[in-house]
């Protein structure tokens, strides 16, 4: 396949690998577990680990299988660079590793999945200045501003309660100011929107869910959009300003954030998540069809209290959506009205599992305030709009009449 072509979403995930020589002509870029790496010419090892010429050094900060990815993740978000990590967690806790220090200040989106939100209470407790705000609206995120603010983080599409940031006039405001804008992409996905479009520095993807589809294997990126100029970031190493400014940043992630800190995805895993993303347009627009036609049935149900989904005409943020995004995604919550308990009705699902990941082909649903975001404790629930019923249901891939049958049968 020509790379000089352009060619759809689909069709280049697809033959993505091919865009370089692959091992005995395989389709797929083959797993490699070794962790070193040797060269027949020392002066040529050490030339790679000065960063003068490509290659791999060490297990931790790359390997074959997970630079394929790495760009397999770079055509999907249309960047520069990606770094892949263990974890979407670690790709997270590597921009504070490799960027942040004591004194700085971080303005984020008050409407975090949870562990995230654990995150920057962690980072907080370390001298890192955290404002949380409600970024649905810009002028929020203007007024928390401070002139040590290096970064400004917001999710895509809020999890669980789907509340969808002013992306764009948040990367208006960042652009003008010289801030970092870091938008984590794993609710939409690089299908259904990229954060490139509104001035997106750094797009994180927990790749564990959509991208990889299957929940088989765990691993975030990083993806550097080439928007943001590294040359006005105050905390660049002298080191790696050796290289060009559009590079400083992934440079020193790369060598702060996975050499240092360790947090590597392995090369099986890599493998998996690899194959998941090529039917990930796929999966996102069979999923995204069938959470709107749920969230539809179930809002027009008298026992539920309230439905909270982009896609619907009644979400505080639909008409935003759908001027940003393809599709409203698959994940949706919804709350049942007072008397219904919400484990019995779970209880009676018989197609939807109750389970804790999102992004699966399965349909998954979970009771979000007694599970992963108990321990943040009832007063921190009730400010980000929590009820103590509130059901998050990530849609799945099965027949949308079964899905729909299976809910309404429950209630």
């Amino acid at each position: 396949m020509s790379e000089k072509k352009s060619y759809g979403f689909t069709t280049t995930i697809l033959h993505s690998d091919r865009q370089k020589p692959i091992e005995h002509g395989s389709l797929h870029k083959p797993v490699h577990t070794s962790v070193a790496f040797g060269y027949t010419d020392a002066r040529q090892l050490a030339s790679v680990f000065q960063g003068k010429e490509p290659g791999f050094r060490y297990g931790r900060q790359g390997n074959p299988t997970v630079s394929a990815l790495e760009d397999k993740i770079t055509r999907m978000e249309d960047g520069v660079a990606t770094l892949c990590f263990a974890t979407g967690m670690g790709a997270i806790g590597a921009v504070f590793q490799a960027l942040l220090k004591a004194g700085d200040h971080v303005v984020s989106s008050s409407f975090l999945f949870g562990n995230t939100n654990s995150l920057w209470q962690t980072v907080a407790g370390q001298g890192v200045g955290v404002a949380f705000v409600d970024a649905t609206d810009v002028a929020n995120v203007e007024a928390a501003l401070t002139p040590a603010t290096r970064i400004v983080f917001v999710e895509t599409i809020a999890n669980p309660r789907t509340q969808v940031a002013d992306l764009a006039r948040i990367g208006q405001l960042c652009k003008e100011r010289g801030i970092l804008y870091v938008v984590d992409n794993t609710m939409t996905t690089p299908f259904l929107f990229r954060p490139k479009a509104v001035g997106a520095g750094l797009v994180v993807n927990a790749l564990t869910k959509s991208i990889g589809g299957h929940g088989i294997a765990l691993g975030g990126s990083l993806t550097d959009t080439g928007v943001y100029d590294w040359s006005v970031y105050p905390h660049i190493a002298p080191n790696y300003k050796k290289n060009p400014p559009a590079m400083w940043g992934i440079v020193q992630l790369r060598a702060k954030a996975l050499r240092d800190f360790g947090a590597s995805l392995g090369p099986e895993a890599a493998h998996h998540i690899a194959v998941g993303a090529e039917t990930l347009a796929l999966r996102m627009e069979r999923a995204s069809s069938s959470a709107l036609a749920l969230a539809a049935m179930l809002e027009a149900d008298q026992r539920v209290a309230a439905v909270h989904y982009p896609g619907l005409p009644s979400h505080p943020q639909h008409a935003l959506a759908g001027d940003l995004f393809r599709a409203y995604g698959a994940l949706f919550s919804f709350e049942l009205k007072d008397g219904i308990d919400c484990f019995d009705y779970l209880n009676r699902l018989t197609i939807a599992i109750s389970a804790s990941n999102l992004g699966d082909t399965r349909t998954l649903v979970i009771p979000v305030a007694h599970t992963i975001f108990f321990e943040m404790g009832a007063e921190r629930r009730a400010s980000m709009g929590i009820a103590e019923s509130l059901i998050r249901v990530s849609v799945g891939i099965e027949d949308t009449a079964d899905l729909l049958a299976d809910f309404q049968a429950a209630l």
